[in-house]
């Protein structure tokens, strides 16, 4: 029996309510891999898309319509070639099977988000559970966070680039939820990738969030005590370490809050960036 586009618009108006009332009662949210996302595209009638009028839009979920967006919005230079090698680079990252614990336990492999020309990148050590189901770098409470510190900046995250040390989120123990941190191992692993990314986009300076990034990028422990705030480098370009913002969320005193904004004006410095009287004056106790 053929499935006609009414047929299937009917069966969909009777199966999203069901599926919406689900979702509320689950604890995470639910998963959907790239494949089975092209299955059921796949399974659409042939004449279902064209069959939508001006004021019949596709049904297009937030997340979705995210996913969707171009992972760099902003092109501030010409081409040089870049481009085609960047999108080459992500095929492959998307379909990395270098880790085969992490391949299945992942949703998704998260490549970074931003601009290909960028002057400034911001590193994190690996995804998070929202992360990984977006594949967004830095999108939930920290993700925000940083949001703001780009924006006091005088950035937009559409400017700059943000990527992890760890494409894949760290698989947890079955029975286990949250966050692990990621492994000496899976980083070196995996750092060859983001290394390209790097040698491509050409940023004349990168910021290390956390300790955990320090030393995935660098391959080697530190302290934050000895590396917050002090210039190093990485494959000659400069490097400045500073606290996670998650760790700001942990500690939202006025004193590790201005830790932090010092490390970003010195960023400004570097990049030759103005820096206004009112962001010197970010988080200083008042008399």
């Amino acid at each position: 029996m053929s499935t006609t586009p009414d047929d299937f618009q009917e069966a969909l108006d009777a199966t999203l309510p069901i599926l919406q009332s689900m979702t509320k009662n689950l604890r995470a949210k639910p998963k959907a891999t790239r494949t089975s996302l092209e299955n059921l595209k796949a399974s659409l009638p042939p004449s279902f898309e064209k069959s939508t009028g001006p004021s019949e839009e596709p049904i297009k979920s937030a997340e979705s319509s995210e996913q969707l967006k171009p992972t760099s919005p902003v092109a501030s230079g010409n081409d040089d070639g870049r481009l085609a090698k960047l999108e080459v680079l992500k095929k492959s990252i998307l379909s990395c099977t270098r880790c085969p614990h992490l391949v299945t336990s992942r949703t998704q492999v998260v490549y970074g988000v931003g601009n290909p020309f960028a002057e400034l990148l911001f590193v994190g050590e690996a995804p998070g559970e929202e992360e990984d189901l977006r594949g967004e770098p830095f999108i939930g409470k920290a993700g925000q966070l940083l949001t703001k510190i780009i924006s006091a900046m005088e950035y937009t995250r559409e400017e700059i680039f943000i990527a992890n040390v760890l494409k894949c989120r760290p698989d947890m123990p079955e029975g286990e939820s949250g966050n692990r941190k990621p492994k000496p191992a899976e980083m070196a692993t995996c750092l060859p990738w983001l290394t390209q990314q790097i040698e491509l986009i050409k940023p004349k300076v990168i910021v290390a969030l956390g300790l955990t990034a320090v030393e995935g990028l660098l391959g080697e422990p530190h302290t934050m005590r000895d590396v917050r705030g002090k210039w190093l480098e990485y494959h000659g370009v400069p490097l400045m370490p500073t606290y996670h913002p998650a760790y700001l969320l942990r500690n939202q005193t006025l004193a590790e809050k201005r830790k932090v904004w010092d490390d970003m004006l010195l960023v400004l410095e570097k990049l030759g960036r103005p820096i206004s009287a009112k962001q010197r004056g970010y988080f200083l106790e008042k008399a």
